[in-house]
This record gives C-alpha cells, structure tokens and sequence, in this order.
C-alpha cells in the first residue's frame, strides 16, 4: 500500500515538474566554457572558435538560470544564419528548441524541433523531444481548461449565492 502511494505521488511530482529527461547544466561548467570561448578567440583557429561556442551554448540553454538560458538561445540564434552544414544547423536547431522548452515557449520548440526532423527525421534526441513537447503543451492545455472551469464555478457559485439571500 504504502508503494503504491509513493508511486502515486512521484507521478503527481512528475506531471507538475514535467518530468522531463533533459540534461542540467551548472554554473561551473558556463564559467569553463566561456574561459574556452576567450581562449579560442585569441589563439585558435575558426573551427575550434565555433565548437567552444557550440559548448557555451550548449551549456547556456541547459542551465537552470533563465537569464542563461536567454543567452544561449541569443547566441544560437545569432550563428544559425552562418550555418551552412545540414548538421551544424540540426544542432543549432535542437539546442534552440531545447532552449525554448527551458523558458516556457513550447510552440516555438515544437516549431524548431520539426526543422531539425526535417533536416534527420530518425534523430532520436529531436523526436523525444518533440514528445516531451507535445505532452507538455497538452499538459498545460488540460490545467488551463481546469483553471477556467473552476473560476467558472466559482463565478456561477457567487451569483447563486447572491441570488439566494435576495429571495
């Protein structure tokens, strides 16, 4: 019994967490990857500039910090317009919709998640994603309808009430 009510509140938790299976990322590895991106500024070559980029963005839009995440998705947004390598612009795009999902724009991650299956429609990282997406948007879709239903109760309740006392 007690099992089961453990398990039913892990499953409460996880509905409203979102029980997603994404990656977090810690301040001390942002702090590694930007002293990687002023090293490779100085010293390194273009290629090795973009891929310690890459890993900042990488390691921005997987923090738990908003204002990170918000950085992340300022600097993936900036370099997609220089991407020409189909998989450099698939993981430009998946780290944007990563990004998205960790603010809240789940629509907008949807959207970038399909171009990046349209770019590698078997990438399973993209489509489970796109899952964790789409049961996100439901998720909210049914806790708005169960908002409005209860301040529409509420709301017939008042009246009903009012109602009563002048009769």
């Amino acid at each position: 019994m007690e099992a089961k009510i453990n398990q039913f509140f892990e499953s409460v938790t996880s509905f409203f967490n979102g029980g997603d299976h994404i990656p977090w990322s810690t301040p001390d590895v942002i702090i590694g990857c930007e002293r990687e991106v002023a090293e490779a500024t100085k010293e390194a070559s273009d290629d090795q500039r973009n891929e310690s980029i890459m890993r900042l963005s990488w390691a921005l839009v997987h923090s738990r910090q908003p204002e990170d995440v918000q950085r992340g998705i300022a600097m993936l947004e900036a370099s997609l317009t220089n991407t020409n390598s189909p998989l450099q612009k698939r993981e430009k795009l998946y780290l944007l919709a990563v990004g998205y999902y960790r603010s809240g724009d789940y629509p907008r991650s949807r959207q970038l998640l399909d171009q990046c299956l349209e770019i590698a429609p078997d990438w399973r990282q993209a489509v489970s994603l796109k899952k964790t997406v789409e049961e996100r948007i439901t998720k909210d879709g049914v806790i708005g309808i169960g908002i409005t239903a209860t301040a529409v109760g509420l709301i017939a309740g008042g009246i009903a009430a009012a109602l009563a006392r002048k009769g």
